[in-house]
């Protein structure tokens, strides 16, 4: 079974990649979005080290219990091969009503299936006011393709 588009990556299907990612991230389903990764897939995400699709659906319900009203943006920002890098912006609130916005980046590698087999990720924080929020929901059609301002 595959999960098109397949490396090697145009940017055409480097652009497609990202979108699917965002959409799927933006449910905030566990599973849906460890269906995006090798069962064997490696993460680093910030500092905690992550192994296959049982540990990455542990990570993302720890991650949504906490991050409240989550909402993502990525962008593209490279590709070649089976490798796409990309930057990220996401807002969410914790149980205490304090908003924040987390910037990151993201590094990418894909079996021949069009499975994630590795991601990195580093990611800061910084805390916001509720009025200062830029991203409400899912991207728009509108938006699509568009990148996201880094403020």
């Amino acid at each position: 079974m595959t999960r098109p588009p397949l490396p090697p990556f145009t940017e055409e299907t480097a652009r497609q990649k990202v979108q699917a990612a965002e959409d799927a991230w933006n449910t905030c389903d566990p599973e849906k979005v460890a269906g995006a990764y090798s069962v064997d897939s490696e993460w680093r995400n910030r500092s905690e080290f992550i192994k296959g699709r049982e540990e990455i659906v542990a990570f993302l319900r720890r991650k949504w219990a906490r991050e409240l009203d989550y909402s993502l943006r990525k962008d593209l920002w490279s590709f070649s091969e089976n490798r796409i890098a990309v930057r990220f912006q996401y807002e969410c609130h914790d149980a205490d009503g304090q908003w924040w916005r987390s910037y990151g980046n993201e590094l990418w590698e894909f079996d021949d299936e069009g499975y994630m087999r590795r991601r990195e990720a580093s990611i800061n924080d910084v805390p916001i006011e509720e009025s200062e929020r830029r991203i409400h929901g899912p991207r728009p059609e509108s938006e699509r393709g568009q990148t996201f301002p880094l403020q």
